[in-house]
């Protein structure tokens, strides 16, 4: 096995991916290194966080100094690093350009030969939107090619990892296609492309939608890597619906354009006269010293700062998993911006998926607004109070617990049986007073189902008048 669960929370894990070149915990986020642009070397990169970096391989291969250098030195002598190097294969600027110079079979028996720790084919990249017959024809292409890079890759005897690229645009049934076909390839990671046109425009619903469907079909035993995602703000939100594995450019590019990354979103230099970090570019330099500063100067240390605070982020995301709270991270992120909350509600069509991974069991729930309702432990608690076996021919059940009663009645949870008052998820939720409506309501609902099981006891119900609000008493 080349990738190890060691700890789960929603749909996240904290795993350990095996590669040539080390063992790299999971989620992780992998810089893009451009072999062509001396920016922040390879080199530098463990000093901020990273484990593990990513590359473009075709545009290696297309520069006749860079693919000698690679063919002589190795990938990871060309860039001066031995941490784990993924490559890219161009796919990026066959959707950018419409064509590249390159075969499939051609840039996979690249990838292999100068020694890239996960090799990717050179799938096609549909953008969003496109026609459902256009896209199609492309995820045949890609699912063809990368059986093509199966074969290949096996011939240099397996010993790094093949990235199986999910493709088929914004038509989720082609999502999920892709997600089949690539359980069925022998292959090792599973990445999900062909997003950041979506990302760019903040149609992280379109995102969710895309990511989830392939996990509800993905085998869980490989790691899936979100192609282009590289906003801190983002991270918690994709690593809860499954996303062990994230890369892009943004640090750099935003850098470049004096654009200052925080989990909760993007600020401008020019609008900044603190600034809300602590990594070392931040507490050595104001704003204002920044933007006195040469272009170059200045892109470098914002650079440096993008990353400090996109591995700062992956950190708390994996001390969320490890704690049991990335539901409570998730929901404090998506309030940074109306459509990750938009992003987020994707899950009410996908509880199913999030059901079978999220752990049963946890220290305490922390309700934090209508998407707290959202989670798992809800409806858990709902079809299990259903199991509860009840000898009495009178069931009491009392919204105040101060009255003695068989079964209490707790906002979101419904029915919790008295035994149960101190347990998690119902016994150990916290929540604040003027909880909203719909809490109520979901409540009502496991209550109506409660009682349409016994409705052969007597059942005497005790109501505050908030409760009676959204519970029949007739029932």
């Amino acid at each position: 096995m080349r990738f190890e669960i060691v700890a789960k929370d929603a749909m996240g894990r904290i795993g350990r991916l095996q590669t040539p070149h080390g063992t790299v915990e999971t989620p992780a986020l992998l810089p893009v290194i451009n072999p062509n642009i001396d920016f922040i070397p390879a080199h530098e990169l463990r000093k901020y966080g990273a484990e593990m970096m990513i590359t473009n391989s075709y545009i290696i291969y297309r520069s006749r100094n860079l693919r000698e250098r690679a063919l002589k030195k190795g990938l990871h002598g060309l860039l001066g690093v031995d941490m784990p190097v993924m490559t890219d294969s161009g796919s990026f600027q066959l959707m950018v350009y419409g064509d590249v110079e390159v075969t499939n079979e051609e840039i996979v028996r690249f990838q292999n030969e100068i020694g890239s720790d996960i090799v990717t084919p050179l799938d096609i990249p549909t953008p969003p939107d496109a026609e459902h017959e256009t896209a199609r024809k492309d995820l045949e292409e890609t699912i063809r090619r990368e059986r093509e890079a199966e074969e290949i890759h096996e011939s240099y005897g397996h010993e790094n990892l093949l990235s199986i690229p999910i493709q088929g645009s914004t038509h989720l049934d082609l999502r999920k296609r892709s997600a089949e076909a690539a359980n069925s390839i022998n292959g090792d990671v599973f990445a999900v492309g062909a997003v950041v046109p979506l990302l760019d425009t903040y149609r992280f619903s379109d995102v969710a939608k895309i990511v989830l469907t392939a996990k509800s079909v993905l085998t869980p035993a490989r790691p899936v890597h979100l192609f282009g995602a590289g906003h801190p703000m983002i991270f918690a939100l994709y690593a809860a619906m499954g996303v062990d594995l994230f890369d892009s450019a943004a640090y750099a590019l935003f850098a470049k354009d004096d654009r200052y990354l925080t989990p909760r979103g993007t600020l401008k230099l020019e609008e900044l006269q603190y600034f809300p970090c602590s990594c070392p570019v931040c507490l050595s330099h104001t704003p204002e010293e920044l933007r006195r500063m040469e272009k170059g100067e200045r892109a470098r240390l914002i650079a440096e700062h993008n990353l400090y605070v996109s591995f700062e982020e992956i950190r708390r995301v994996k001390q969320a998993i490890k704690s049991n709270e990335l539901f409570e991270l998730v929901e404090n992120r998506i309030r940074a911006h109306p459509y990750l909350v938009q992003a987020w509600r994707e899950i009410r069509n996908f509880i199913d998926v999030m059901e079978r991974h999220d752990p049963s069991m946890k220290r305490v729930f922390f309700y934090l607004g209508r998407e707290s309702l959202y989670r798992p432990a809800i409806r858990r608690h709902h079809e299990r109070v259903l199991n509860v076996k009840v000898d009495k021919d009178e069931i009491v059940i009392s919204s105040d617990p101060g009255v003695k009663a068989d079964f209490y009645l707790r906002p979101a949870f419904g029915v919790v049986p008295a035994e149960l008052m101190e347990s998690y998820p119902a016994g150990h939720a916290e929540m604040y007073d003027d909880v909203e409506d719909e809490a109520y309501e979901v409540a009502a609902e496991g209550l109506r189902r409660f009682m349409e099981k016994h409705r052969d006891k007597r059942i005497r119900l005790v109501l505050d008048d908030r409760w009676r609000r959204f519970v029949n008493v007739q029932d």
